[in-house]
């Protein structure tokens, strides 16, 4: 199950802030969103969702499932195992360990609009 190409960003952060601003940005750029708060409802949209998503942004300390165990449930299960990841966090440091998970880039929030768009037209068409 390949990402590349695929117009739907995946947005997975227990933040709303957060969500709505990346939503409304990738919105305004003609990208499609959808949103989860925790890596538990994140899983739940992948396996019922009939397109994968283009990429996922991802948050790392949320409540429920952190991004961490969604990755590692994420990696374990050939269906979704190949979508791309983007580690989207506050904390700092982490780029390294993000980069041994697999994940395609790390921004740290709050990130400039340019550096989340540039990276979401690596993966994803605009709708």
């Amino acid at each position: 199950m390949s990402g590349t190409g695929a117009s739907t960003v995946l947005v997975v952060d227990d933040d709303k802030n957060v969500r709505d601003l990346i939503r409304a940005v990738l919105s305004g750029q003609g990208y499609k969103t959808a949103v989860a708060v925790n890596g538990k409802e994140a899983l739940a949209y992948l396996k019922k969702s009939s397109r994968p998503p283009g990429l996922i942004l991802l948050d790392l300390m949320m409540p429920v499932m952190t991004g961490w165990e969604f990755r590692k449930v994420q990696q374990s299960d050939p269906a979704l195992a190949s979508i791309p990841v983007a580690i989207i966090t506050g904390l700092t440091g982490v780029e390294d360990k993000a980069l041994a998970i697999g994940a395609v880039d790390v921004l740290t929030k709050p990130s400039r609009v340019e550096a989340l768009t540039s990276l979401v037209s690596r993966f994803c068409s605009i709708a």
